[in-house]
């Protein structure tokens, strides 16, 4: 497992020579499916960033990434929204807190779990990721219940 906060700043290279392409900014992610989907990455003087699709991350490591350089790398980086910081509201609208960091599996770019300030939520929970907020299913989160009260 990787978290998404040990994955922010660390070097992108290529394979055999080792060109560096820039440092992760971001991971993009497609909360209904639940999976990491492009690697926002900054370069250059300019800060330039582009996205990479994480098929074309060949290995991570715990102080690098490896990454081909691929032609759906563009200038414009598609749609993203940034995971962590983000509020999470069910889909009635309540507050469940904020994402601190999400684990994921590196090699399926799987999230298997976010962890907020109210606990622990696994992704299969998700229903959509926006500029707002993560919204998540409320019944069967344990965040969605509301503790009874006598």
């Amino acid at each position: 497992m990787m978290l998404f906060s040990r994955v922010r700043g660390l070097p992108v290279l290529t394979p055999g020579d080792g060109d560096r392409l820039g440092v992760v900014r971001a991971l993009t992610v497609d909360a209904v499916s639940g999976t990491v989907t492009h690697v926002r990455i900054r370069s250059g003087r300019l800060r330039r960033e582009t996205a990479l699709a994480w098929d074309d991350v060949d290995a991570t490591g715990p102080d690098t990434l490896i990454a081909l350089p691929s032609s759906s790398a563009s200038a414009e980086p598609p749609p993203h929204h940034d995971l962590l910081g983000s509020r999470v509201l069910t889909e009635e609208g309540e507050e469940r807190g904020t994402v601190l960091d999400a684990a994921f599996d590196p090699l399926t770019a799987r999230i298997e779990a976010v962890l907020t300030t109210r606990g622990e939520l696994p992704a299969d929970h998700f229903l959509g990721l926006g500029d707002y907020a993560l919204v998540i299913r409320a019944r069967g989160t344990g965040f969605g219940t509301p503790a009874p009260h006598d």
